[in-house]
């Protein structure tokens, strides 16, 4: 099994870390404090270290020098998290050499990709070594629909139960030995990733399947991870490294929420796509590719083209092949079929047994799931936990999941567990300050009195779909 270290003086973050960590399949050891995760990591000698920066004692950047220096740890894969994004601490972490730098609070997905992404290209830049048994990482992210058979190509196959979707498969089978470009539209949760991975499975394409989001990292940070960058390149550069782009080579790059993308990044994407050529940041030698690209976004691409906000070549270059991912409730076939297969994996992951009521099915089908099928995955893990085995009853869902609208603007039932009233709470403010700002992200966090960084960290977690962008009711 893959061996994880995870580092961090917060009791709660470290288990949560740990549980999830080990839930996806990977041996997990961990450390409360900064001296001891060095000794463990020394010890241990795991394949990939996840480490808090702000500890008392030595802090997260002492950990990474100190365990760069020993032979054991010089190249193990670092991920660090901070609760904080300023930027001289981003631009630190990175200039020493770590791999990833994941803002608190974080989701599920950004960790579990980001883990699964460093540990990929550790094994594809690592040379064959006979002594070394190969690193094998669990999928990037718990497949949105996927169930456990049949197994193609060691990946899971998405569940089809909806004529809908199972068109829309039809399709991307078709297309898939193609070179052409594939782009996803449809609203957050729908599972743009699954599909995306399920082409390059079907492709034949005997590369890595490598994703990004273009949403998670600063225009800097993410021009560094697509590109790679030579020594030098930039201060505290002091080796090169690959991007994201060369990782991918042979394979397929997805590149999620691709319409948030600057447009300067924008330029550099248009020019890899059409020249099939990357050149690493602070070098001037063309790389050859060999990519298959995937894009997915919740935006609506050609009303950013028209807003002067989307690059209308790069639009065209992407959109090879356009499909509509349909929403949850446009597909209620799958919807049972999903809510069974996720209580199946709940089960097993808690050791225990339990069905859902007819009340609960006829619930989940009446009801609109704004999250799509990342909500109703939460909807059945969390019922899980809160029942005590057995059934799945009325009682065990989430009180915003029996109104028939779903939660929306301020509503709060005072019955709800205190945690659901403030999250109720706080979608409904951001919803209503989107609304008030047309869209506009950044007019709507200084709204708010958050960073537009936090705004799009709540909007993954609430799985709130972006609005279209219009007129604002109040001046910018």
């Amino acid at each position: 099994m893959t061996k994880i270290l995870v580092i961090d003086d917060d009791d709660a973050v470290r288990e949560n870390l740990v549980e999830l960590l080990t839930m996806e399949g990977y041996d997990v050891v961990s450390a409360a404090d900064g001296r001891t995760g060095i000794r463990r990591a020394i010890e241990s000698c795991p394949q990939l270290i996840v480490c808090d920066v702000n500890m008392p004692g030595q802090d997260g950047f002492e950990v990474f020098e100190v365990l760069s220096g020993h032979d054991e740890t010089a190249a193990t894969p670092f991920i660090f998290l901070s609760a904080r994004a300023a930027r001289a601490d981003v631009r630190r972490g990175m200039a020493l050499g770590a791999d990833d730098f994941i803002t608190k609070p974080f989701s599920r997905v950004e960790l579990l990709e980001s883990v699964a992404t460093r540990l990929r290209r550790r094994v594809s830049s690592s040379p064959p070594d006979p002594q070394r048994a190969a690193v094998a990482a669990p999928s990037a992210v718990p497949a949105p629909f996927a169930a456990p058979a049949p197994v193609m190509g060691g990946s899971t196959r998405p569940i089809l139960a909806d004529p809908a979707i199972r068109e829309l498969v039809n399709q991307l089978d078709r297309a898939a030995p193609a070179a052409i470009s594939v782009l996803l539209l449809g609203e957050t949760g729908v599972g743009k990733e699954v599909l995306a991975r399920e082409v390059h499975e079907r492709s034949g394409r005997r590369g890595e399947f490598v994703a990004v989001n273009c949403a998670a990292l600063t225009e800097s940070l993410l021009e560094s991870e697509l590109f790679g960058h030579e020594k030098g390149a930039f201060t505290g550069a002091v080796q090169a490294r690959a991007g994201l782009f060369e990782a991918a080579d042979g394979g397929t790059l997805f590149l999620d929420e691709v319409g948030e993308l600057s447009s300067s990044t924008q330029v550099k994407l248009l020019r890899v796509l059409e020249e099939k050529k990357v050149v690493r940041v602070g070098g001037r030698t063309p790389r050859a590719l060999d990519v298959r690209f995937v894009a997915a976004t919740n935006r609506d691409l050609e009303l950013a083209i028209a807003d002067g906000e989307f690059r209308q070549d790069l639009f065209y270059r992407l959109n090879g092949l356009t499909l509509h991912v349909p929403a949850l409730r446009d597909r209620p076939a799958d919807i049972l079929a999903l809510a069974e297969h996720f209580l199946g994996a709940a089960c097993r992951a808690s050791g225990q047994q339990a069905e859902l009521d007819p009340e609960v099915k006829e619930a989940l089908l009446t009801y609109r799931f704004p999250g799509n099928i990342r909500e109703l995955r939460n909807v059945i893990e969390r019922a899980v936990l809160l029942s005590s085995g057995g059934r799945i009853a009325l009682s065990h869902l989430p009180t915003s999941l029996l109104r028939k609208e779903g939660p929306t603007g301020d509503v709060v039932d005072p019955r709800a567990p205190l945690i659901d009233r403030l999250n109720n709470l706080e979608r409904g403010r951001i919803a209503a300050a989107l609304e008030q700002c047309g869209g506009n992200q950044t007019q709507a966090a200084a709204l708010l009195g958050i960073s537009r960084r936090t705004l799009v960290t709540r909007l993954g977690q609430f799985d709130m779909p972006r609005p279209r962008k219009r007129t604002p009711s109040i001046p910018p």
